[in-house]
């Protein structure tokens, strides 16, 4: 029995050893990888149960002529492996390749004549694995390639050819050092918006902050949520990462928001005044800014059933077209959301679909199509929200390169979506729902990380011919600039906790980083999106080196960019391919940091229940930034005036600036900085490890956005930090 839970752990390629973030070696307990074994559906505790089971596995790859997809490089000697009994090794064979632009090849064979690689006996026959090759030069793209004996078609599969790197920019090739804003869009104020940022916000902070020289906008995920249930706020636990948060749709630019019968609710309800009352809050108000649009953009939407939809009308098309591209992927959601809404009226359980109906857990069962026949009108309408959503956004990507910048918008994919959420409705063979992702103990979480996030099953993964995958880059990349990839160790490995388990007693599963590496670089050159990974926590070396060699930028947070002796590193020696960044939004703004806001806040909190670990905190924290004015002195970063006794020194706008001046002069291609930094803020936008103790993803700018661009110092700093960008790219 050892044996063969040996052999299931190799193949499924559950982790047995890892090195921690502090550079020693870890070992996954045995117990833990057979609990994983179990939940993906192993009877580990019945040897002759797993035999079996195992044994037809084996068959069924055996008797299947060809693997679910291929994925190549540009240079690489295109091989596919295919299966056949000996009895027909000698038979004539075909390969047909369509290419995507509708090209065919064909390649004759008889596998006796190919490489032979594996054989086995099944049932008496004795079956052969063969490697043929292709002798073809193929576009990169997504390709089909069937396999036939004589007539008869025995299997397809797809083929995928990826170049070699992600896509670049020339000048960021040729030197050019970029620095932008990293934003979350949801805290922009201004004296027109709805309670929180939104779209037409974007465009106001891409073209005036593109006049002072930033060259990009990074911003949150901002992937669709729960409209049923607004205050699940977090960015990072979506319901879909395909698909946008309707919340930021500018409604007002919504065609059919001027008809006669939205001004007149508009007026009668009194709603300029709520959104008066909404604009000066402190904290984005989730639920009531989502219970006016939502009823605005559904009155919009009767108008424009009846002025477009119902006819043979331009918007009709393009938006027959949008839904057309969506797939089944948007009709999923769209009926999800409708369903929620439904049982939310019901006065039914609709957080989630494990809490839905039994007749409605399943996406595709007789009860949800019938739902959705029913209340198509509300599908459609979900479908219209995502179509506004996305035509918007384009118009503020398009803003942001017509106003100069060289990157324009940038997008963060999170890494997950939550448990309750759509897509794992939409596709549960994909999802292992036992399981959550996360991360073991580190530097940021002592006692590990637990994200509620279930993990996509790297075989399914595969078997769906990476199509999930596909369709993640390429939404995401679409219309934008760059991607920065949360947790990018994604590609490589997840760590894997029991929803029954504490965080720290998780293991690492592999994922078939060569081919998601491969799919990224494809997706990235054809959109012209540079790809950011985000490379913090429990990092291999080697995966380092691979991603860069992919042409993904790494992520340096000067905080975490420490020597051995407490020292910070010069941002002149990170890699020029990588972003750095001050700050995170998992991280104290600068003042909250020099002050210990984050530690006080914590105490209150009751994150530290030890007092103990808070004080050695506290202490370390004193010495750190003790260590950060050595450094700035050291580089003449900020002035003499500014003393280097850490006792005497608080934060102040001197000391905030010279820190993002001191950036600026780094050797890395992309320079990322927060607005609530440059407003000197106080209070974080995320505590991590907190869910209702504080108001995670809530707290707005403390000024408008017209107030910062006409402050004279920030334009000052933005004219020190382009001229310090021009510097280093010469």
């Amino acid at each position: 029995m050892t044996d063969l839970i040996e052999h299931l752990v190799e193949q499924r390629g559950i982790g047995t050893e890892f090195i921690d973030a502090w550079g020693k070696p870890a070992v996954i307990a045995r117990q833990t990888q057979i609990k994983l074994l179990e939940t993906l559906g192993y009877p580990v505790d019945n040897e002759e149960a797993l035999l079996t089971q195992l044994e037809n596995e084996a068959i069924i790859e055996w008797q299947t002529p060809l693997n679910s997809v291929y994925v190549f490089r540009g240079n690489d000697n295109l091989q596919v492996v295919m299966r056949c009994v000996i009895s027909d090794a000698a038979a004539n064979y075909s390969l047909r390749i369509t290419t995507e632009e509708g090209v065919k090849h064909s390649i004759k064979f008889q596998a006796v004549d190919e490489t032979l690689l594996l054989a086995q006996e099944i049932d008496g026959l004795e079956w052969h694995q063969y490697a043929v090759d292709l002798p073809l030069s193929l576009p990169l793209g997504y390709h089909t390639i069937e396999l036939y004996l004589a007539r008869k078609k025995l299997a397809s599969a797809r083929l995928i050819m990826a170049p070699q790197r992600c896509f670049i920019p020339k000048a960021i090739q040729k030197g050019k050092k970029s620095w932008g804003f990293s934003v979350q869009l949801y805290c922009l104020r201004s004296g027109r918006n709805w309670g929180m940022g939104d779209f037409t916000d974007l465009i106001y902070l891409a073209e005036h902050a593109a006049q002072l020289g930033a060259d990009f906008i990074g911003l949150n995920p901002i992937h669709q949520l729960y409209p049923a249930n607004p205050d699940a706020c977090s960015p990072y636990g979506p319901s879909s990462r395909r698909w946008l948060n309707y919340l930021y749709i500018d409604v007002e630019q919504v065609d059919g928001f001027q008809s006669k019968a939205v001004r007149t609710w508009f007026e009668e309800q009194g709603i300029a005044a709520r959104l008066a009352k909404l604009r000066a809050e402190e904290w984005v108000n989730y639920a009531a800014v989502a219970e006016i649009k939502l009823t605005a953009l559904s009155k919009i939407f009767a108008e424009y059933q009846v002025e477009h939809l119902s006819k043979a009308s331009p918007q009709k098309r393009e938006f027959d077209a949008f839904v057309e591209a969506g797939g089944d992927s948007l009709k999923g959601l769209a009926i999800f959301e409708a369903l929620q809404m439904y049982l939310k009226e019901q006065g039914e359980e609709y957080w989630g679909w494990q809490v839905f109906p039994e007749q409605f857990r399943n996406a595709d069962s007789p009860a949800v199509k019938r739902f959705a026949k029913k209340h198509a009108s509300s599908v459609q309408f979900h479908m219209f929200l995502q179509f506004q959503a996305q035509l918007q956004f384009e118009n503020a990507s398009k803003a942001a390169t017509d106003a100069g910048m060289s990157i324009g918008l940038y997008r963060d994919l999170a890494v997950g979506v939550s448990d309750g959420s759509a897509e794992i409705w939409s596709n549960k063979d994909l999802y292992c729902t036992d399981v959550s992702i996360g991360a073991p103990p580190d530097v940021l979480g002592p006692l590990g990380q637990k994200w509620g996030l279930p993990p996509m099953d790297p075989e399914m993964l595969v078997e769906q011919a990476y199509q999930p995958i596909i369709d993640l880059f390429s939404s995401n990349m679409k219309a934008s600039g760059a991607l920065r990839i949360d947790h990018v160790m994604a590609l490589l490995r997840l760590w894997w906790v029991h929803n029954d388990d504490d965080a720290s007693d998780g293991v690492y599963v592999n994922y078939p980083v060569d081919a998601l590496l491969a799919i990224l670089a494809l997706e990235s050159q054809r959109h012209r999106s540079l790809v950011i990974g985000e490379d913090l926590g429990t990092v291999p070396e080697a995966i380092r080196e691979k991603l860069q060699a992919n042409g993904v930028f790494s992520y340096r947070v000067f905080f975490f960019e420490q020597a051995e002796d407490g020292g910070f590193y010069s941002p002149s020696h990170y890699p020029e391919q990588s972003m750095a960044t001050l700050t995170t939004h998992d991280m104290p703004t600068l003042s909250g940091y020099w002050h210990c806001d984050d530690l006080n806040l914590g105490r209150e909190l009751g994150i530290y229940p030890d007092q103990a670990v808070l004080q050695n905190l506290f202490a370390e924290r004193h010495e750190n930034k003790q260590h950060i004015l050595n450094t700035l002195h050291g580089h003449g970063s900020i002035s003499e005036q500014i003393s280097n006794d850490v006792n005497q020194v608080g934060m102040t706008e001197a000391l905030n600036f010279g820190m993002q001046k001191h950036m600026a002069q780094g050797s890395s291609a992309l320079l990322s900085l927060q607005l609530e930094d440059w407003l000197q803020m106080d209070k974080p936008v995320n505590i991590p490890g907190t869910f209702a103790e504080y108001p995670n993803w809530r707290r707005k700018l403390t000024h408008n956005l017209d107030e910062i661009f006409g402050n004279a110092n920030l334009l000052a700093l933005a004219g020190a930090l382009t001229q310090n960008r021009q510097n280093e790219s010469k």
